[in-house]
């Protein structure tokens, strides 16, 4: 069974932000700045957790995840905004 999670980071340092976003960008789907959706089985949340765990500083850094529940049978995903309206980021993102 897959669930969907919420993935925010806060990296402090340019060389470990850049591999947090590409490890995450492997495992889901870039939202936002520094927000991911990931729909995960139990398996590929251990290694998500393990790949990031290898890369950031554990006193410096921060990675937070929200489960929100089974993936199946949730529907379509509904992303709604205040002030600028949610665009898909369907173009590759650079971080520089």
């Amino acid at each position: 069974m897959r669930n969907s999670y919420l993935v925010t980071y806060d990296i402090c340092e340019e060389k470990r932000l850049r591999k947090v976003f590409q490890i995450l960008r492997g495992f889901g789907d870039h939202l936002q700045y520094s927000v991911f959706e990931c729909q995960l089985s139990r398996l590929e949340l251990l290694r998500l957790r393990a790949q990031l765990s290898e890369v950031i500083h554990h006193r410096d850094d921060q990675v937070l995840f929200v489960d929100l529940g089974p993936a199946e049978g949730r529907g379509d995903r509904v992303i709604t905004s205040l002030g600028k309206p949610y665009t898909s980021l369907d173009a590759p993102c650079l971080i520089v």
